[in-house]
Order: structure tokens, then C-alpha cells, then sequence
């Protein structure tokens, strides 16, 4: 996941999948990963579990971060800087009470991925910018059945962001292939889904997904 070259000159992003995964990563979780990395271009994996400690989360992360290497696709860790370090993963996601992003650059060094939640906030995103963020995340752009959100960024969030800002920026709840196109084409560079792809047939999903970003893009 790097920053598109010029953000503010073109009106249309070239948008990426940002897969996240379900909180129930056990069983065949593993295969239905290697089926949707297969299927189309994903940029990133999010790798999201909770209640669990470190050490069995790393036992459950280590086939998927390897699942991803093999696909050239980032593997980041949702909100756990000490586990990101651990596993050597390439970034981290934090939401606002996970941590600092200065505390994790010193952590996990300068070629790591660090993404903050943003919720709809203009202010947040700048100051995340500022602090060394790599990218930042707004939403819940429609309502999500993996996160409650009381936040409803609008698409004009996105639109000032591009224009403003050079560092990507991800667009993420309740989004589906259907939906996806306005978030598009008013700038998100990536677009973070979960149960739009888990629920079902994975690999059907990423497709459908290639097909509305390309169809945005037209």
C-alpha cells in the first residue's frame, strides 16, 4: 500500500480490495484466504481477531501472513502494535484508543504500514497525516453488519482528501459491489471489506468487486 503519485490531479482514483478478516479466522479460514487472493488484485489483509492472547493469535496469524507473501499482499494487524512487532508484520491499523502512531513508527520502523481510523472527521485524518500515518480510513460509510458505527463520513470527505492530502485514504463499512461505485469515483483509494466478501463464495465476491471498481473507474 503506497501513496498514489499525484492524488490531487486526478478525478478518479485507481481503488484497491482491503480484505479484512472475520473475527473467526479457525478451520478453513485458510483456503478461502488463498482463494481470494487468487481471484483478484488485493492490496492489503487485515488480520482482526479479539479475545484472544498473543500467542495464539500469532499461531492463528502465521499461515495467513504466509498466504499473503505469496500473493504480494500486505498483511496488516488491526489495533495490536506489540503483536504487528511480533510477527514482523508490514503495518499495523489503529483506531483512535489503540495507540499512537508515533509510538508505532518507533516500534515497527520506518517501512511500516500505519493506518488510522478516522471515523468522519476531517480534523482526526489531518492530525493522523501529520503524525506520520501512511493512510487513513473513514466510514462507516453504509451500516455494517462486522462493526457498529455511529459515524456517517459523506462522500465529499473523500473529494476534500484527494484534493488535500497526498497520503491514500480508505473508505470502509457496509461497502458491497453495488454500493462501492460513488466511493470510488470521489476518491477512496482502497475500499476495506469483510462480510461482502466472507459471506458466500469468496472468490465470486473479489471478482465482483474488480468488476464494480472498474466499471467506477470507466
Amino acid at each position: 500500500m503506497s501513496a498514489p503519485s499525484q492524488p490531487n490531479t486526478h478525478a478518479v482514483s485507481h481503488c484497491h480490495l482491503y480484505l479484512i478478516s472475520p473475527l473467526d479466522v479457525t478451520g478453513d479460514f485458510p483456503a478461502r484466504l488463498e482463494r481470494a487472493l487468487a481471484a483478484g488484485h488485493v492490496a492489503a489483509f487485515q488480520f482482526r481477531v479479539k479475545a484472544i492472547d498473543q500467542h495464539a493469535a500469532a499461531a492463528l496469524a502465521a499461515p495467513l501472513q504466509a498466504i499473503c507473501a505469496a500473493h504480494e499482499c500486505a498483511f496488516i494487524v488491526n489495533d495490536d502494535i506489540g503483536l504487528a512487532k511480533r510477527l514482523s508484520a508490514d503495518g499495523v491499523h489503529l483506531g483512535q484508543a489503540d495507540g499512537d502512531v508515533r509510538d508505532a513508527r518507533e516500534q515497527l520502523g520506518r517501512d511500516s504500514q500505519i493506518g488510522v481510523t478516522c471515523h468522519a472527521s476531517r480534523h482526526l485524518a489531518l492530525e493522523a497525516g501529520e503524525a506520520g500515518a501512511d493512510y487513513v480510513a473513514f466510514g462507516s460509510f453504509f451500516p455494517s453488519t462486522t462493526k457498529a458505527s455511529e459515524h456517517r463520513p459523506e462522500l465529499a470527505v473523500l473529494e476534500w482528501w484527494q484534493q488535500m492530502v497526498e497520503i491514500p485514504c480508505v473508505a470502509i463499512g457496509g461497502i458491497t459491489p453495488d454500493n462501492c461505485g460513488p466511493l470510488v469515483k470521489a476518491g477512496a483509494d482502497f475500499l476495506a471489506v469483510s462480510a461482502a466478501v466472507w459471506t458466500g463464495d469468496e472468490e465470486a465476491n473479489v471478482r465482483a468487486f474488480e468488476r464494480a471498481i472498474a466499471e467506477a473507474n470507466d
